[in-house]
């Protein structure tokens, strides 16, 4: 979320007002600063507690992130031990396999018993039905004993068949439950697989969206600490022009005499004002602000500064101040806040672009953040993440939010 800073103050109005201002005129410039400074507020406001929303979404991804991971080792132990009774069902068809292979092996052992039963009572009675075997006999007693005979061999075979029947029944109900165990195993794998790719996707939504959340924290929290560089850059602003409406009440009794006092001490007024004047430098005009290297070597000692909102001194800068001090370093007094700097000088291309030149950037508003172009699309400046540093232009981050502005200091 970015906010756009409502009312532009504009840098001849607030930094370049002479003394012979009305009352009127000063209100009113102060009036629109004080109420721009109030919509800066406002939107921090609305960034701060943006950013408290995102880290309650954060938070509540981290526990989806858990509660998923935390179902995917569930899950997967399931499938697991599915995975492992599958097997140790297959193990059991097999067995039953087995033991069908044993039984039909016995059959064909009882079947040979069998027929040598039925050989023996042949060789005894001839090849002979079960009346040939009564009326065969030689005596009473060899009849009973070859009905004695026939009789068990036949209870035998009834026997030995059933038996026969009931092993084949029982070894088929056990395959059929194992078949049908080894079934639903299978069903439940492919539905456990299912699930996991499910609870896949949505671990990948979640860290993508985690991630969405992080880059817009970052967003949030870089415009937040631009906010607060404008907010305290329009302090400065607001600073000054009270300065300004008090020096005017009190240092002159009539306009005309303050006029005529700021027309004949002109120059010596821009030297000795503080870095929020503005001071066009004539005598460089057709120089080019290239070859302000002093600027650009005092710029490099403060590498590593911390960022300090509305810091304009060595021991903290923000990247307006950083600006005005360095060049201030190089005896060229221009003014501390991107505002101002926004109109200072001329405007040239970014292919004409020399050494020394102002190079903006549209962050928490269009031109708000500024630095000092080196070459090869490199800009050294006061940033909030780093502090004071080489930044290169070309960056996801600094060649997106390149307004394209750049100011030649003359």
């Amino acid at each position: 979320m970015k906010k756009v800073i409502g009312t532009a103050i504009t840098a001849g109005a607030v930094l370049v007002g002479s003394v012979c201002l009305t009352d009127t005129v000063h209100a009113e410039q102060m009036q629109d600063v004080q109420e721009e400074r109030a919509q800066v507020q406002n939107n921090l406001s609305d960034a701060e507690a943006e950013i408290a929303d995102v880290m309650a979404e954060l938070e509540e991804l981290n526990e989806k992130v858990d509660s998923t991971n935390e179902a995917l080792d569930k899950n997967k132990q399931k499938m697991n031990e599915t995975e492992e009774e599958i097997t140790q069902t297959e193990d059991e068809v097999a067995g039953i396999e087995e033991d069908v292979q044993v039984l039909e092996e016995k059959i064909v052992e009882r079947k040979e018993v069998l027929k040598e039963r039925i050989v023996s009572l042949q060789e005894n009675g001839g090849n002979i039905s079960y009346l040939e075997v009564i009326f065969g006999s030689k005596s009473f007693s060899n009849m009973i004993s070859r009905m004695s005979a026939v009789s068990k061999i036949a209870d035998s075979d009834k026997k030995l068949m059933e038996q026969q029947e009931a092993d084949k029944a029982e070894l088929q109900e056990k395959k059929d439950d194992r078949q049908d165990k080894l079934s639903g195993l299978q069903d439940m794998k492919v539905e456990l697989e299912g699930m996991n790719e499910t609870i896949v996707a949505q671990k990948e939504q979640n860290e993508a969206d985690k991630e969405e959340l992080k880059k817009k924290k970052q967003n949030l929290n870089d415009m937040k600490a631009e906010l607060e560089d404008k907010d305290s850059s329009l302090a400065s602003i607001e600073e000054e022009l009270s300065e300004r409406r008090d020096q005017s009440n009190g240092g002159s009794s009539d306009n005309s005499n303050a006029v005529a006092s700021a027309s004949s001490s002109n120059s010596s007024s821009a030297d000795s004002s503080d870095d929020g004047d503005l001071k066009q430098l004539s005598d460089n005009t057709d120089k080019g602000s290239g070859q302000y290297s002093s600027a650009i070597d005092a710029g490099f000692t403060q590498t590593g500064t911390p960022y300090v909102t509305a810091g304009k001194g060595p021991g903290g800068f923000d990247c307006s101040g950083f600006v005005s001090w360095a060049f201030g370093q190089a005896g060229v007094s221009i003014p501390s806040s991107t505002s101002a700097l926004q109109s200072v000088g001329s405007k040239v291309s970014l292919s004409n672009a020399q050494p020394g030149d102002l190079v903006f950037f549209d962050t928490y508003k269009t031109n708000g953040h500024v630095g000092i172009y080196l070459g090869d699309n490199k800009f050294l400046g006061a940033q909030s993440s780093t502090g004071v540093d080489v930044a290169d232009m070309n960056s996801t981050y600094w060649s997106k939010n390149f307004s394209g502005h750049v100011r030649r200091v003359q």
